[in-house]
């Protein structure tokens, strides 16, 4: 019998946990994104999401009720879990998980306890979301989890849309900096092979390429890199926050149509960056979370 083939992940969405959402509204404003408006969880938390023109998108998480948050972490919700677990450790802001898009999460779950990956029960849930011209439409959503116990600080998810919110996100996907995709996505580890077969089931691809600084895996939308702290300072010119094992969220690399417009843009308000390999790098701040990088 042959094997079934492999249909590799692309990238969904990045879990940025934030201060507060106000806080992530107004950095990333002036930033040069375009901030869809705010949403609630059904379990306490809540988001203000940032929609690029590739499909993925930047979820910066906040807490808008602790009670129900610690309510749902009773009652075993994973994704609310890992994120109290998070703020615990690493504090409000951050980086903390990359959401894989699948078309069968159920799928997913069964492959992930297959490989000894599986970072809980599943999660189903719906949420509203206000849409540019007024109006409100429900999106419905089904989540399989994967990590390691060795990496208390970054997991995996695979998200299926059950019900998508409307595709026409023309307005949303029109950023000033001028960003039109995911380029890549950055962690960070002193030894990241030791998290190859994590990445390897996330991504549901095993090829992988491996080099002196690390290793990387390709996705349909976007490539994902595990760096070490050479690897780090090679690239983005900064040490690593945390010398403790575990994956760490590190950076997230957007495509832009014009790096002069953007180099612009962000010095037009007053953010501070560095030019580095033809690529602008923006120093994590609250309400950002991770290094942000800029390329064409």
């Amino acid at each position: 019998m042959s094997a079934k083939p492999r249909t590799a992940r692309p990238i969904d969405h990045l879990v940025l946990p934030v201060c507060e959402i106000a806080t992530a509204r107004a950095r990333l404003t002036l930033l040069g994104f375009t901030v869809a408006p705010d949403a609630r969880h059904p379990f306490g938390t809540e988001n203000c999401c940032v929609f690029l023109g590739d499909g993925s998108y930047l979820e910066p998480l906040g807490i808008a009720n602790r009670e129900e948050c610690e309510a749902a972490t009773r009652a075993g919700n994973v994704f609310v879990s890992r994120d109290q677990a998070f703020r615990f450790r690493r504090g409000d802001d951050g980086f903390s998980a990359i959401a894989m898009a699948t078309g069968d999460a159920h799928e997913d779950d069964a492959r992930y306890r297959a490989e000894g990956l599986s970072g809980g029960e599943m999660l189903a849930f719906s949420r509203d979301m206000l849409l540019p011209d007024g109006s409100s439409a429900t999106g419905s959503f089904r989540l399989a989890f994967a990590a390691d116990l060795r990496s208390p600080d970054f997991f995996f998810f695979s998200s299926q849309r059950v019900v998508a919110l409307p595709s026409d996100r023309a307005t949303l996907e029109a950023h000033a900096n001028g960003a039109v995709a995911l380029s890549e996505v950055v962690l960070s580890e002193q030894n990241p092979t030791d998290f190859q077969y994590l990445l390897q089931a996330a991504a549901d691809e095993r090829a992988v390429e491996a080099h002196s600084f690390g290793m990387s895996v390709d996705t349909p939308r976007g490539r994902i890199s595990v760096l070490n702290f050479a690897g780090m300072r090679g690239f983005y010119g900064v040490e690593p926050a945390s010398a403790d094992r575990g994956l760490k969220g590190e950076a997230v690399v957007f495509r832009v149509k014009d790096l002069g417009h953007c180099r612009r843009h962000l010095e037009g308000n007053g953010i501070e960056f560095v030019e580095r390999g033809g690529r602008l790098i923006v120093p994590a701040a609250p309400g950002q979370g991770a290094l942000f990088v800029f390329g064409e």
